[in-house]
């Protein structure tokens, strides 16, 4: 990624000037995309009798705009595709039919055989998953009810084979009909349909039909709230400013792509070396921040760390041409300009989570390549830097995909937050849709809203060049690890990196799997201390002491020079330790520092220009 030419003051190496209070966002040029196409054999901007000639391409991307807008950004092309692919190889491939009927036929046999033995009241083993949390309940092993669910699930090991192994059939539209089937089973699971479902049927009959009631009453609600556009029940509770995000402190810098705060000391000495956090702006930055017992920023301030923290803007339409690399430039490299003026002398631990350890990872590559030795230490939280096992979301980024994407983003200038929203909630779609449906407006049961639920419904949306230059350069090229991702002209390497690196994975996510996140230590050339949590992408991470119940964390450390182990292998040997991993890390956060105690540092640097603005948690937070 090249950087486009603007600049800003941020960019200043004598220290950023903050801009004025709340500026409007600046005129960005149209999009190249929308300019009208000439007609073949013509030159761009040709006329016929002094009229432009009509743009047929703005017309076809205004079509596939228009349909993407209907379909959430999902390509029918690309849902279409793997379903084709595969009934063409089968009905070309007779060995794998009779291998299918077959397989029904042992299952049949194995499930009546079940069935005869159930019905002589002899004790039989469940013939397929006993495990599956579905079917956890002890309803379920009542008559008739583990016969259906048993039924389901021997069809539904059925139909997955059917998706698996058909000759002719490609890895990627293999993995693809897999996901697909497991979201179409899904639906006729029988823990779905309340007329199968012991756990409704008994709660139904309890309470005389009174959680039906209750549950309609949900669905309006939730239908209200939708249209228009409310949070979720419940999370009106917690309010930015008054009970989530309270950590205090001042805007020190503010420019057109966000803001950066600067959190008051909590101790009389602190820690030498400040402390730098690049959330990702695909949600609001205070998910480090939520309410005081589980606010990353206020435990790291009361452990005498000075912290400062990146609020990124909500993009809208005006910020078409916002780049990934505007992303680095005016968001990583100005804030550690204006760190460095606040902590003159001293090198900075910048940590990075999600999408902003990413773009912290690219920095960072960057500023070794230029020989910018100001970084301490680097932390990746949930952060991947190789998108070659990026895991199912992955999965249908290609081409086709990209182009419907693009389209849309073209159309509206972004990617709409409840456009990514479904994509994630079908990578589990058991847990986040199905179960939760059922307990909402079956049983007549409320999720109890938490502070991370409040952030979690507390979206943002995504500038339409950047989304497109991450999608196409990392998650389909894989440029970064492949020594093709370049910097203002220039490829960039992670090898180059000379600090220290700490990165956590999570066991259970589904958004940056911990293998992928893991193979910063396969592409790097440092120490690089590896954690592997409990939870998933978000809950792994927002784990404060003494840690949830039940979790945990593995621990290893690769030294410079030492040879690469592979993550299956790091996890057989890898320590366990009980509880949070924080204290590990800060512990970490100390060693990879001088370990001196100094007087805070003042808040802001008027004299550079760094003048305190708002408090914490600033302006840009609340833009809808």
């Amino acid at each position: 990624m090249q950087a486009d030419g603007r600049t800003t003051e941020a960019a200043a190496p004598a220290g950023p000037v903050p801009a004025p209070p709340a500026p409007p966002a600046p005129a960005r040029p149209p999009s190249p995309a929308a300019a009208p196409a000439a007609r073949p054999g013509q030159a761009p901007g040709a006329t016929a009798g002094g009229a432009p000639l009509p743009s047929f391409e703005t017309l076809d991307r205004s079509l596939r705009a228009a349909q993407a807008r209907a379909t959430q950004g999902i390509s029918p092309l690309a849902l279409a595709a793997p379903w084709l692919d595969w009934a063409v190889n089968l009905a070309g491939a007779p060995g794998k039919r009779l291998s299918l009927a077959l397989h029904a036929q042992v299952l049949a046999a194995r499930y009546a055989l079940w069935l005869a033995r159930s019905a002589l009241g002899r004790e039989a083993e469940p013939v397929a998953a006993p495990s599956d949390a579905r079917f956890a309940d002890p309803g379920w092993s009542l008559f008739p009810f583990n016969a259906v669910a048993q039924a389901h699930l021997l069809a539904e090991s059925w139909w997955l084979e059917a998706v698996r192994r058909v000759p002719g059939v490609t890895r990627r539209h293999e993995e693809q009909l897999g996901f697909m089937m497991r979201q179409i089973l899904d639906v006729f699971a029988p823990s779905n349909q309340p007329w199968l479902n012991p756990v409704i049927m008994t709660r139904t009959i309890r309470e005389g039909g009174l959680n039906l009631l209750r549950g309609a009453e949900n669905w309006i609600e939730d239908l209200e709230r939708a249209l228009a556009g409310k949070p979720p029940a419940g999370a009106e509770r917690f309010v930015v400013g008054r009970n989530i995000a309270v950590t205090p402190g001042r805007v020190v810098l503010r420019n057109d792509l966000m803001e950066l705060i600067q959190y008051a000391p909590a101790t009389e000495r602190v820690h030498a070396e400040p402390v730098l956090i690049v959330p990702a702006w695909i949600m609001k930055y205070y998910i480090l921040d939520l309410s005081p017992e589980n606010s990353l920023v206020r435990w790291l301030v009361e452990r005498g760390h000075t912290v400062f923290m990146i609020s990124w803007k909500n993009p809208d339409a005006r910020d078409r041409e916002t780049s990934l690399d505007d992303y680095r430039r005016r968001g990583v490299m100005a804030a550690l300009d204006a760190v460095g003026a606040i902590v003159p002398g001293r090198k900075v631990h910048a940590c990075g989570y999600c999408l902003g350890g990413t773009i912290l990872a690219i920095a960072a590559a960057t500023m070794a390549r230029d020989h910018d030795d100001r970084l301490a230490s680097m932390t990746l939280l949930a952060a991947q830097t190789d998108f070659a096992e990026a895991g199912e979301l992955m999965m249908f980024i290609d081409e086709n995909q990209l182009r419907w994407l693009e389209d849309l983003m073209w159309d509206q200038g972004y990617l709409d937050t409840h456009q990514m929203a479904g994509a994630f909630q079908m990578l589990r779609s058991n847990e986040l849709i199905w179960s939760r449906l059922i307990r909402n407006y079956v049983l007549g049961e409320r999720d109890e809203m938490t502070d991370l639920a409040a952030w979690n419904a507390d979206q943002t949306r995504m500038p339409a060049r950047m989304h497109s230059e991450y999608l196409r350069g990392l998650f389909l090229e894989n440029r970064l690890t492949a020594g093709r991702f370049a910097v203002e002209g220039r490829v960039i390497a992670l090898r180059d990196i000379r600090a220290p690196i700490f990165a956590v994975g999570t066991l259970r996510d589904h958004i940056a799997p911990w293998r992928s996140v893991y193979k910063v230590s396969l592409f790097s050339d440092t120490n690089v201390t590896f954690a592997l949590a409990t939870g998933g992408h978000n809950v792994g991470i927002v784990n404060p002491p003494p840690g949830w119940p039940g979790s945990g964390f593995q621990l290893m450390t690769r030294r410079h020079g030492e040879r690469y182990m592979d993550p299956d292998t790091w996890a057989t040997v890898a320590p366990r330790h009980e509880g949070s991993w924080w204290p590990a890390w800060e512990e970490w956060l100390v060693a990879a520092g001088s370990g001196e105690r100094t007087p805070p540092p003042p808040m802001g640097a008027p004299e550079r220009g760094l003048v305190p603005l708002d408090p914490a948690p600033g302006t840009y937070v609340h833009m809808a």
